[in-house]
């Protein structure tokens, strides 16, 4: 294979230069896409890749607990198998659109890869504030410890809802910009007929999926309007090339904070608060930087979905403008 084919594969393997942040298009989807073609090579699935991504992830979480000078060096092992993690985690979707093998359960699956390694990385980093300590308020934690279960708890739950948010509206972009076939965007409607037809462990995953969806539609009413509105006017075809065209152009400057609020943001904020011994302070920085962010993108996105809703009902896109 010469560089031009290689190069033609890297590119197919990508979601979309739009929403493609710079940090994994400079360094981890080329080390995902090696991955990808070795695996391919292999005969490894997708699922196998993700299944993988989480013991590493999870490893990686662990070895964050240990705070004790002597045993510092493990902390940059974490980080590492971390880092390899998310590698993996670039490479199994890489290899599904090199290959083909998509499945709604690699989807499902790969969304909860990244849940477990936010388990083991914040129970390591709270028993290690409850532990040894850290360089800014010493013992206050052990002394204090519900203090920082709030903590890890809140930014838990907010580091969840940041994630599902960014990836919602990273696939509603998708399916405006790549069509049904290039995106994931699901909707409960659908899902609840497929919970309905499934069984056993299938139907049990459906149904946590389905409700995962539920949520994301609840906190975008003014985006499910507009997904209404859409079917109004256009029943199951797609929306014409202009409206596509007039959603790219409000969505592609917000595409930036949903790559903030997923992977490398957070995870640099968290590594800078383990090296320098303060873990807390990753704590805070999800729940009020994060936060703030999603606040502001949530806002964003609804302001203009209302504006495009409008628009259809005054028939601006009934006909070619």
């Amino acid at each position: 294979m010469n560089f031009k084919e290689l190069k033609q594969q890297y590119n197919a393997s990508l979601k979309s230069m739009d929403t493609e942040e710079h940090i994994d298009l400079w360094f981890y989807r080329p080390l995902g896409f090696a991955w990808a073609v070795l695996f391919a090579k292999l005969g490894i699935k997708p699922n196998a890749v993700t299944i993988a991504s989480i013991f590493l992830g999870v490893a990686g979480g662990i070895l964050l607990y240990f705070g004790a000078s002597p045993l510092i060096w493990l902390n940059y092992l974490g980080i590492f198998l971390i880092i390899w993690a998310n590698t993996y985690d670039s490479a199994d979707g890489q290899l599904a659109r090199l290959t083909k093998q998509y499945s709604q359960i690699g989807r499902i699956l790969d969304g909860v890869s990244g849940d477990f390694w936010a388990f083991a990385i914040y129970f390591a980093l709270v028993f290690r504030e409850l532990h040894y300590g850290d360089a800014a308020l010493g013992d206050f934690f052990s002394h204090h410890n519900w203090i920082i279960w709030t903590l890890a708890i809140t930014a838990g739950v907010s580091h969840a809802m940041q994630c599902a948010m960014a990836d919602y509206y990273r696939q509603f972009h998708l399916y405006f910009l790549k069509g049904e076939g290039g995106s994931e965007l699901d909707s409960t409607e659908k899902l609840d007929e497929q919970v309905k037809q499934s069984s056993g462990f299938k139907r049990i995953t459906m149904f946590f999926y389905r409700n995962y969806t539920a949520n994301q539609e609840r906190l975008t009413p003014a985006m499910q309007r507009l997904r209404r509105e859409l079917k109004k006017h256009f029943g199951d075809d797609m929306a014409p090339q202009h409206f596509r065209d007039d959603f790219r152009k409000l969505s592609l400057p917000l595409m930036k904070y949903t790559n903030i609020l997923t992977f490398n943001t957070r995870t640099i904020a968290m590594f800078i608060s383990v090296i320098i011994r303060i873990p807390w302070l990753y704590f805070v920085f999800e729940i009020v930087v994060l936060n703030s962010l999603l606040i502001y993108m949530i806002m964003r996105h609804e302001s203009f979905c209302k504006k495009l809703t409008k628009d259809l009902q005054a028939g601006k896109y009934d006909s070619k403008q």
